[in-house]
């Protein structure tokens, strides 16, 4: 039987079209810039968000991490969600690679408001606070369960953020989920956010690969950055020409994930076993399981019927949706689930 894999949607394979993509690539030396598709890759996003340039990484927390250090300089401040992946995920690369501290917001499921945000800056006449200078928001929210954020919360975070001088960057690991599901655009977003990381080897399937979008100013100061980080590529065309098919691709295909997530969560939300699961708006489930019930042994159970998840934290599981989950699959869980 094959593995329904609903580890994360990091798992995907690439898809025949996407490979025949990477095998007929034009590639150069990225280095000089001259890798025709890594260019493409790049202009292709930023002109999708309406900003100036775009810059082409390994990882969603590359770019992060060179948004970060662009924006700050060591003993500054930033604010986020206390559960945003910058935080939590990135291996404290905040503090190792830019010296900055981070003012932690509890948001609700990941999203933070103004007022928040407008209440953690620190005065900067006072010498004995850092001095804040970034406020970094991530849309869709992992560890909130997929949850998005309303256009107009930004704009008014964003407002704050010119008031006070303040830069402001999207960790956009899953931006696309968020645009589909709430039927919002690119351009929309880029002109609120002065940077925004782009991820395109999680719903959008590619194998690896994220882009940093932001002036031409700011992408010149982060290709920089890259180089110290060791990010310098050569022929990364190869690679590139995966996220560029994804982006002219697999965008639309998000809702699909979304209807298959909503199927899962209607099935969790009558199962005896489990307390509560977080409103499903793009494709990650997260559920708690009631007390006295063993989560390994959930999850074991679930691995012995060829489904593969995780726990998320005490007594919780997620699963993510993805291209690779066929609707079939998508019945299998529930199926299964009703014998767990």
């Amino acid at each position: 039987m094959e593995w329904i894999d609903l580890r994360s949607d990091t798992v995907t394979k690439p898809t025949k079209p996407m490979l025949e993509a990477m095998f007929s690539a034009k590639v150069g030396d990225d280095v000089f810039g001259e890798d025709e598709t890594v260019n493409k890759l790049e202009a292709k996003a930023a002109d999708m968000f309406g900003m100036e340039s775009g810059l082409y990484c390994p990882s969603g927390t590359m770019t992060n991490q060179i948004a970060i250090k662009l924006h700050t300089k060591p003993a500054d401040e930033i604010i986020c969600d206390f559960s945003s992946h910058v935080y939590q995920y990135e291996g404290g690369g905040i503090a190792f690679n830019s010296g900055a501290s981070v003012q932690l917001l509890q948001g609700n499921r990941g999203r933070v408001t103004a007022s928040q945000v407008k209440a953690a800056i620190n005065n900067p006449d006072d010498i004995h606070k850092p001095i804040t200078t970034l406020v970094v928001l991530e849309n869709t929210c992992n560890r909130g369960g997929g949850s998005c954020y309303e256009l107009a919360d930004i704009e008014s975070i964003r407002e704050i953020c010119l008031q006070n001088k303040l830069k402001l960057h999207l960790d956009g690991a899953r931006i696309f989920n968020a645009l589909v599901a709430r039927q919002q655009t690119p351009l929309q977003f880029g002109k609120v956010f002065d940077t925004i990381s782009v991820c395109l080897s999680k719903g959008l399937g590619a194998p690896v690969g994220s882009v940093l979008l932001g002036s031409k100013e700011m992408i010149n100061r982060a290709r920089r950055i890259r180089k110290v980080f060791g990010g310098g590529m050569r022929q990364a065309g190869l690679i590139a020409a995966a996220g560029l098919y994804a982006l002219e691709n697999h965008v639309e295909r998000l809702a699909t994930d979304h209807k298959h997530a909503k199927m899962i969560e209607e099935a969790l939300l009558t199962h005896p076993k489990v307390e509560s699961v977080l409103p499903v708006e793009t494709n990650i489930v997260i559920f708690n399981l009631k007390d006295g019930i063993d989560t390994s042994q959930f999850i074991e159970q679930l691995k012995a019927k060829d489904i593969l998840c995780f726990s998320t934290g005490k007594k919780q599981i997620r699963f993510v949706v993805h291209l690779d989950i066929s609707e079939d699959m998508v019945e299998r869980v529930i199926k299964n689930l009703k014998t767990i």
